[in-house]
């Protein structure tokens, strides 16, 4: 099923992201995680590609096995930079013989200090090419906070109404830690003539390491009353999980009140967070 029919179905949904085991030896770990968040019925699983197509075959497997085995609809995350034209023409073929209609596609992670194919720059590039390349539904990132290599708001906002004009379906926003910089975003990517679904991105943090990583990959702003949470129970393991799981579920639970429809959670292949997020919505996602 194309994401874009429930994305736009008018009723609240919950989706969550998985990522594929970097090497054979763990795949089965990851493979059982994946199902168990799969069983919890989100209204789709993401997932993700290590750059350079690192984790291609994994990605693929565990999409066709959550969409066969608990009939889940799943999206293939693609990335481009440091693939050549081939690689990535190979990728899009394997996709579509995977019966896999939706996917992520994203630029990927500049490889630091190491020479790399240079056939692509953005992602808009893989957008033009995954439109071309067959009836696929196109997903894509946005930044609520600004990419990080972008100039201001207004160049972001430019690159990615471009995006979207080559053929984007929906956005998923890189996480975030505060609802109004993401109402702001909403405002002014409207204002543009940016129109398609845009699926907030929410990180539950469950540990106090996590919120140093996130900061490090995002630059992402905490809010004070979040690091006051980290501060007073970062060093209680039990806490800062039920702390930071309440945390998110408050986010999700404010951006529904706001008229949000479509929510995206990053699980970090964790089960037991996914599922007790689901659980204090349960009464809320699907009404």
């Amino acid at each position: 099923m194309k994401l874009t029919k429930i994305l736009n179905q008018g009723k609240l949904t919950l989706s969550f992201e998985v990522f594929p085991p970097k090497t054979n030896t763990v795949f089965e770990s990851v493979k059982a995680a994946t199902e168990k968040i799969a069983e919890l019925k989100p209204s789709f699983v993401s997932v993700t590609y290590g750059a350079g197509g690192g984790t291609s075959k994994y990605t693929l497997e565990i999409a066709k096995n959550i969409k066969s085995r608990f009939g889940v609809p799943t999206l293939a995350h693609l990335t481009c930079i440091s693939s050549t034209k081939a690689t990535v023409g190979e990728r899009i073929s394997e996709i579509k013989a995977a019966g896999i209609e939706n996917v992520m596609a994203l630029r990927g992670d500049i490889p630091d200090g190491v020479d790399y194919a240079k056939d692509y720059t953005h992602a808009v590039e893989l957008v033009s090419e995954l439109r071309k390349s067959g009836d696929f539904c196109i997903g894509a990132a946005c930044y609520p906070e600004v990419h990080p290599e972008s100039k201001n708001s207004v160049e972001d906002i430019k690159y990615l109404k471009e995006k979207v004009d080559a053929g984007v379906d929906f956005l998923t926003t890189q996480m975030f830690f505060d609802n109004p910089l993401f109402y702001s975003f909403m405002y002014r990517i409207r204002e543009a003539g940016i129109t398609v679904p845009v699926l907030p991105g929410i990180m539950p943090i469950t540990n106090a390491k996590q919120i140093e990583r996130a900061i490090k990959l995002s630059g992402s702003f905490i809010p004070t009353r979040f690091s006051h949470l980290v501060d007073k129970f970062g060093n209680n393991p039990d806490a800062m999980k039920q702390a930071g799981i309440a945390y998110a579920t408050d986010q999700i639970i404010d951006l529904y009140a706001n008229g949000i429809k479509n929510i995206h959670v990053y699980t970090m292949n964790n089960p037991e967070v996914a599922e007790k997020i689901l659980g204090n919505l349960s009464d809320i996602v699907g009404k």
